[in-house]
């Protein structure tokens, strides 16, 4: 039978969904039915369909008692609101039913999450547990196994963190089922541990696949694991969000980060050697990314358009949190690129084309606008054979002729930065951030997807990517360009749906 709690939720949800206005949501990213979204859980297929679970309290547009909502979607840009899945109501997830993943297993579908109790400790003082659980179902409804929890903190080496013990990502390999869960080592720091099972229910400890001793943060939330591969060379990836980061360079900024451990993998032991560290994004808004390999084998990810550091909402509005658009991984040129999905160019319409010269003055071009927008530019020197004849080239987006948001490229620096310092918003948030490039050829080339409340930025084919809120009103839809010197820009805008 369903839980009172979680038939409240399905019920309030409905009743919020009714009531806000499409022209208030993003146009092609997720966005959540009512309330509050962190992080997307259960990213998966299931009979011909992609599931995205989501954190979720739909009562307020703040982080509370974390329940599980539901979507599906057949191309990874348009979305069906299914009833909420999850709901915080067994003394073992009484704090919340916190993140986790999903799998397709004899025609029904698993959801393993963290479930979270807090209790009376002898001394009277809070305690919290942190424990996974599975729950299965038909891919709407699902019922919670008897048995949990199925993995509790003692399954971890000696010393290992109680509190501390989130996440799980679940797959089936070779008949066998693993899950990676984020940990704390004793010392404090985060470690991944894996996990394997025969039937979901039973699980035993593998190992842990990589710690990071305190350098890349501290927890190491939301991991992923997954292998890249192209022209027979193989990488294993291990994807986690790191809390408590400090500043590398430009590589890492501090806070909430997101890394790809980037190594190999010998299955047969479980033991993975790490080969290097890359940043996921390098822009304001991005945490807690998950992934799904499709029918076809491309790996995709999506993440939460958000930063627990930044409060970036628009005001007024019954909803608080999206999704980026799903990103296709692959391997190239020693790095994890990420680039939209392919289906997304199946809504494009309206293309325009310019090849111009910029220079200082501020320019605009006849009908590269709009807050709902896919550009493609690529800039190179006017003329190459006498060096530099430009410095700088910047791209102001979402403006009126007083706010805008933004997109410089520094050719002396070697670098782009993202900047919303004059988008509007009168609270001191972090707004500007910014990252290496390498031109190609005397090249570089963009990829910019605007809507009505963000910015994601992709530079040379995915090789590095920025992602950001904006919340300026939407009126402001005018792009300009201007640069320092002279730049040749080929432009290519489409309007997307």
């Amino acid at each position: 039978m369903m839980s009172e709690k979680l038939q409240k939720a399905r019920e309030w949800e409905q009743k919020q969904i009714e009531k806000i206005p499409m022209e208030q949501r993003p146009v092609f990213h997720f966005s959540v039915p009512a309330g509050w979204m962190n992080d997307p859980n259960g990213f998966s297929s299931y009979k011909g369909e992609y599931h995205l679970f989501f954190q979720y309290y739909p009562y307020e547009i703040h982080w509370n008692s974390m329940h599980w909502g539901h979507s599906t979607t057949r191309d990874f840009i348009t979305w069906e609101y299914l009833p909420a899945a999850l709901a915080p109501d067994e003394a073992y997830d009484n704090f919340g039913v916190f993140s986790g993943g999903a799998v397709e297993a004899d025609g029904k579908q698993y959801l393993m999450y963290t479930g979270v109790e807090e209790k009376k400790a002898i001394d009277g003082t809070s305690q919290i547990r942190q424990r996974q659980c599975v729950a299965v179902g038909d891919g709407r409804d699902y019922e919670k196994l008897a048995c949990n929890p199925v993995i509790t903190a003692d399954a971890l080496p000696e010393g290992s963190s109680r509190e501390d013990f989130r996440d799980p990502k679940v797959w089936k390999e070779d008949g066998v089922f693993y899950s990676v869960i984020g940990s704390r080592h004793p010392d404090g720091s985060g470690q991944i541990a894996l996990f394997s099972s025969e039937n979901m229910r039973d699980w035993r400890f593998c190992t842990i696949l990589d710690r990071c001793e305190n350098r890349y943060g501290k927890m190491w939330e939301c991991p992923d694991f997954f292998p890249l591969e192209n022209g027979g060379e193989k990488r294993q990836i291990l994807m986690t969000s790191p809390q408590d980061m400090q500043a590398e360079g430009l590589e890492f900024h501090n806070g909430n980060g997101t890394i790809f451990v980037i190594g190999d993998y010998d299955k047969a032991h479980y033991d993975f050697q790490r080969r290097s560290v890359q940043a996921v994004d390098y822009g304001l808004d991005f945490y807690a990314p998950q992934t799904l390999e499709t029918e076809d084998g491309r790996r995709i990810m999506i993440a939460w358009l958000k930063s627990w550091d930044n409060d970036v909402c628009p005001e007024g509005l019954a909803w608080s949190g999206m999704m980026t658009v799903p990103r296709e991984l692959t391997w190239r040129d020693g790095r994890v690129c990420q680039n939209p999905v392919r289906e997304l160019e199946n809504y494009r319409r309206d293309e325009v084309r310019h090849s111009a010269v910029v220079t200082e003055e501020e320019t605009e071009f006849s009908q590269i606008a709009g807050r709902v927008a896919d550009l493609e530019l690529e800039i190179r020197d006017t003329k190459p054979e006498a060096g530099r004849s430009y410095e700088k080239l910047r791209i102001k987006a979402a403006w009126d002729g007083r706010f805008y948001s933004l997109i410089e490229y520094d050719r002396r620096e070697k670098t782009i930065t993202f900047d919303r310092t004059y988008s509007g918003r009168c609270r001191d948030i972090i707004s500007s951030r910014k990252m290496k490039v390498e031109e190609t050829d005397g090249r570089l080339k963009l990829r910019i997807l605007l809507d009505r409340y963000s910015c994601e930025l992709f530079v040379n084919d995915g090789m590095q990517a920025m992602t950001a809120l904006i919340d300026t009103h939407q009126e402001a839809d005018r792009i300009s360009f201007a640069a320092d010197g002279e730049a040749q820009v080929e432009i290519r805008k489409y309007t997307l749906f």
